[in-house]
């Protein structure tokens, strides 16, 4: 097979190229996470302060989750036009100055708008990455690859509170945080501008690595000289495989972005103060972080073995699902570290669950249509988000969280189900998908 090698390549070649750029993406995703967790960890001060209810901060984080969702979508389109490096570029240079601007927020209108300009910016950080994943893994390493970026989410939620309570007690205001963490967005910025090209013209790739990346693409039964990749969004809604991942990621996600948004309030609620639950707080991310390798490496791990890509992302799916039932005993305990075991459980469940969600519009998708997949079903994850969100602040403050901890655990199975009713054979979904569209 001749593959095309960079003509200016001079430079020492950077061994595991690919797992680099992984880091990269994890670095996004930690980054990503602690931009927005800002908001909710300092949100019991925020609401003393501003004398806001629960419905009130719900307000402020739906108008960030309807950023989200036009933008997962809008911009997944666009990474798929402009190109991950271009593309991610201009989103995170974009979030990082919204976040460093929330610092001028003068009260509940101004943190809506600024938290909506933050979620536009954000939203295009999964879609951008699975389909950096998609250029730059074989099929075999996507699970791991997924689940490292991914992983970033847990990783940058745990560090959110021992971060913004830490710049909250040592300048006595919340302000100064939002630009301190607004910042760390352009130190990635940097690096990525540098270390990031595909891998066809990457100038620091080997020979051997662009071989094997190269190779496994042309393997893909998707891939079509004929086909340009100019499918239109309705194209897509009409393939089956689309729907299992859109109600997979749909029935998921909203149970995440409620345990990100709403911990710090459930264990207020539950009588423990934000400054003495630092210690346990972690214990869920630092639990889906787990839960992200555990999912994409006992998926990969089975591939090898000799199991079918699909079998392998399902027998992951069936734990996730029953994995997130066990939010519900946690509505009938007080002690600070089980209520925290029980989410790490459920986190632990709900991010293997995840990853191969994730992963699903690779498997089945060609590079080129990858991140509008993606960016499809991060849509419909934020409409349910939004709702959810609205229902939680609501229900919590005229009930209690009790109903939504049930909810929350028994939604993720419809999830699952639709996994094995709509994406049923992999290899042969690769084969046909271009007939349907």
């Amino acid at each position: 097979m001749n593959f095309r090698q960079n003509d200016a390549k001079q430079k020492k070649a950077i061994a595991n190229l690919r797992w680099w750029i992984g880091g990269m993406l994890f670095a996004s995703t930690v980054i990503n996470y602690i931009d927005r967790q800002t908001l909710s960890i300092l949100a019991p001060f925020l609401e003393k302060e501003f004398k806001w209810r629960n419905e009130d901060y719900a307000l402020i984080v739906i108008a960030f989750r309807i950023a989200y969702t036009i933008g997962q979508t809008t911009f997944g389109r666009m990474m798929d036009k402009l190109g991950t490096r271009l593309g991610l570029t201009l989103t995170i240079t974009w979030y990082s100055i919204v976040a460093m601007f929330t610092s001028l927020a003068a009260g509940l209108r101004s943190f809506i708008g600024f938290r909506f300009l933050l979620g536009l910016g954000e939203s295009a950080n999964w879609p951008a990455a699975t389909k950096a994943v998609s250029e730059w893994f074989p099929k075999k390493e996507r699970g791991l690859a997924v689940a490292l970026f991914d992983s970033g989410s847990s990783i940058g939620a745990a560090l959110s509170p021992l971060i913004v309570i830490e710049l909250y007690i040592r300048f006595g205001s919340w302000r100064p945080v939002f630009l301190i963490t607004g910042i760390l967005g352009f130190v990635w910025l940097y690096l990525w501008r540098k270390i990031y090209h595909p891998p066809e013209t990457h100038s620091r790739i080997s020979t051997a690595e662009q071989e094997m990346i190269l190779r496994d693409k042309q393997e893909d039964l998707i891939l079509s000289t004929d086909f340009k990749g100019k499918t239109r969004l309705l194209d897509l809604l009409k393939i089956p495989q689309v729907w299992g991942i859109i109600i997979a990621r749909a029935t998921t996600d909203p149970v995440w972005f409620f345990i990100a948004d709403w911990f710090m309030v459930f264990l207020v609620s539950k009588g423990f103060s934000p400054q003495n639950t630092l210690v346990a707080f972690w214990i869920p991310f630092m639990a889906a972080d787990l839960g992200n390798f555990a999912g994409g490496g006992v998926s990969s791990f089975l591939i090898k073995k000799g199991w079918s890509v699909g079998k392998a992302r399902k027998a992951v799916v069936v734990f996730g699902g029953l994995g997130m039932l066990m939010l519900i005993p946690s509505i009938f305990v007080n002690s600070l570290f089980a209520i925290a075991g029980l989410f790490a459980v459920s986190t632990f469940a709900y991010a293997a669950f995840s990853t191969m969600v994730l992963v699903f519009p690779s498997d089945i998708f060609q590079s080129n249509l990858v991140a509008s997949v993606s960016g499809i079903s991060g849509t419909a994850a934020g409409i349910l988000t939004i709702a959810s969100t609205f229902t939680v602040g609501w229900i919590s403050d005229h009930y209690s969280f009790a109903p939504i901890l049930i909810v929350a655990s028994l939604v993720p199975l419809i999830g699952a189900v639709s996994v094995f009713l709509l994406i049923k054979n992999f290899e042969k979904d690769r084969s046909n998908i271009l007939k349907k569209i």
